[in-house]
């Protein structure tokens, strides 16, 4: 079998929550500047500059991005933990004959330090993409589903005429995963590997 399956990072690969929480955290340490943690990470998904947008002036969007950036490799990725199921998903693809593709909002270096240091396995990473702009990736890299846990990704998969697989591991609910177009949704990865062998037979 050909092709690839494409996956989301954030909450549904990696719960990235731990490390994002002590990296806004060492960003207000040393901006001064108060940014919710716990808010902050409720709501992962969406690019970053929208998130700090949140909390800084816009004229320090960018300044604050670049920080939060060199702060990002030194706090967030050692507290980071795969989600259940993450390393079977993964195997059940590569099971299939199928490519790992990832597709994330979030910048590719810092995405393959989560994955180097999780020891999970990508042929490809694509980052700093959301929502629609995933789109292109996914069509790029073959992918044949894509499987996220926010609206956004449902949004890509629909944007790159692929089916959108949700996991209800994030922000988005199973009925919001629904209404944004997904065509399969899960409570979480473990019952993956099940739904991709049905669906890969079928196809």
């Amino acid at each position: 079998m050909s092709g690839a399956v494409g996956f989301d990072l954030d909450m549904t690969l990696i719960d990235s929550r731990p490390g994002i929480r002590a990296a806004y955290q060492a960003l207000t340490a040393q901006t001064g500047v108060h940014v919710d943690a716990d808010l902050a990470v409720s709501r992962l998904g969406p690019p970053l500059r929208r998130e700090i947008g949140e909390w800084f002036p816009a004229d320090q969007v960018e300044e604050a991005v670049t920080t939060y950036r060199k702060l990002y490799a030194e706090f967030a990725i050692e507290p980071s933990v795969p989600m259940p199921g993450a390393r079977e998903a993964l195997d059940a693809v590569r099971a299939l004959g199928l490519r790992v593709v990832i597709v994330t909002s979030k910048l590719g270096r810092l995405a393959h330090l989560h994955l180097d240091h999780l020891g999970l396995v990508a042929d490809e990473v694509a980052g700093d993409l959301f929502a629609s702009a995933k789109g292109s990736a996914i069509l790029q890299h073959g992918v044949r589903w894509f499987v996220g846990d926010h609206e956004g990704d449902m949004v890509a998969a629909r944007t790159a005429g692929v089916p959108g697989i949700g996991v209800a591991t994030g922000p988005c609910t199973t009925d919001e995963l629904k209404a944004a177009g997904a065509a399969y949704v899960l409570p979480d990865l473990t019952g993956f590997p099940a739904l991709l062998r049905e669906i890969a037979v079928g196809s």
